[in-house]
C-alpha cells in the first residue's frame, strides 16, 4: 500500500532533502514509525516523548486533519496523501 508523504522544508534535511515519499502504512502511527526506521531521528521532531504529534506540526489525510478524525490512529488506504504541516503563527 503506497501512502504519498508531503515533507515541509524545515524537515527535508532529515529526510535526505526529500520533500515528497512513498511509504507504506495502515495508519498514521505506523507510518510515523516507517519514516522513524528509514530516516532515524525524524521521530523526534514529529512526536513528544510519549509518541504524540508535536503541538507545532499539523497532520492532514486527504487535506483533512487527524485530529477530527482519528488522531494518530486515522486509517490509512492506498493513495492517501498525508501532509506534515507546521504550524503559522503571526501577529
Amino acid at each position: 500500500m503506497a501512502v504519498k508523504v508531503l515533507i515541509p522544508t524545515p524537515l527535508q534535511k532529515y529526510t535526505n532533502n526529500q520533500a515528497t515519499l512513498e511509504c507504506s502504512a495502515e495508519n498514521v502511527i505506523s507510518l510515523i514509525e516507517t519514516l522513524e526506521q528509514t530516516f532515524p531521528g525524524i521521530k523526534a521532531r514529529l512526536c513528544d516523548d510519549d509518541g504524540t504529534p508535536r503541538r507545532f506540526l499539523n497532520f492532514y489525510v486527504n487535506s483533512e486533519d487527524i485530529r477530527f478524525l482519528d488522531n494518530t490512529e486515522t486509517s490509512l488506504k492506498d493513495g492517501d496523501e498525508v501532509s506534515i504541516v507546521p504550524a503559522v503563527a503571526g501577529g
